[in-house]
């Protein structure tokens, strides 16, 4: 079993070229687990867009709302490790693991522009993350800085008017994926087989260390 993550300093990203400079898509997820419909999202949108790489952002768990059914975040770090290792613009990150709890994509945006300052980042989410993205801690600013970039999804309600043909929101056609986690992790719980939906080496591992059986 790769042991990629054990080895890795906090605050890091697999495979890191901070001495290049590339325009890099942030990825966030709790990724309990990475599945299929991630990697396919993550790829098309780097293989389709003006983006040099992504960056899976995996969101560490908040020590005052502690889930039974989330992994631990070494774990969740783990499986993306080796979801991603055969992706070369594809990479795993731990940046949010030392950042102070409850914290807000402002705040990690800001940190990372100042770790990799040669670097320009911007958001990947969900078109019904955009539906509520102007409830979000100083979206203006995130805005102001930073580009997002939007795959479809199935949902309800309507993206705010303010962001129709926003300068810097950029709308890519990608594949809508109705795989979720939730989903992986009851398969898994009720004895089904949900292989089709992981990365070999992830099923194994989850196999392995027999996560979400209980």
């Amino acid at each position: 079993m790769s042991g990629r993550a054990e080895s890795r300093p906090f605050d890091s990203v697999q495979g890191d070229k901070s001495f290049l400079k590339m325009n890099i898509g942030l990825y966030f997820g709790t990724f309990n687990p990475i599945h299929v419909g991630h990697l396919i999202i993550a790829n098309h949108m780097v293989e389709n867009s003006d983006l040099d790489e992504i960056w899976m952002v995996v969101t560490p768990q908040n020590p005052f709302k502690k889930k039974s059914s989330l992994l631990e975040n070494y774990h969740r770090l783990q499986l993306v490790d080796l979801a991603t290792e055969n992706y070369h613009k594809i990479k795993s990150s731990n940046l949010e693991f030392n950042l102070s709890q409850p914290n807000y994509t402002v705040h990690t945006l800001a940190h990372i522009s100042d770790k990799y300052p040669a670097h320009s980042f911007c958001l990947i989410m969900g078109e019904d993350n955009l539906k509520s993205f102007h409830k979000w801690k100083n979206f203006e600013i995130i805005l102001e800085h930073h580009h997002i970039y939007v795959y479809p999804r199935i949902s309800e309600g309507k993206v705010v008017t303010k962001f129709d043909n926003h300068p810097k929101i950029h709308k890519v056609k990608a594949p809508i994926i109705q795989i979720s986690s939730t989903q992986i992790r009851k398969g898994i719980q009720d004895g089904k087989n949900i292989q089709p939906l992981l990365s070999g080496s992830v099923w194994k591992y989850i196999d392995e260390m027999n996560f979400y059986r209980k």
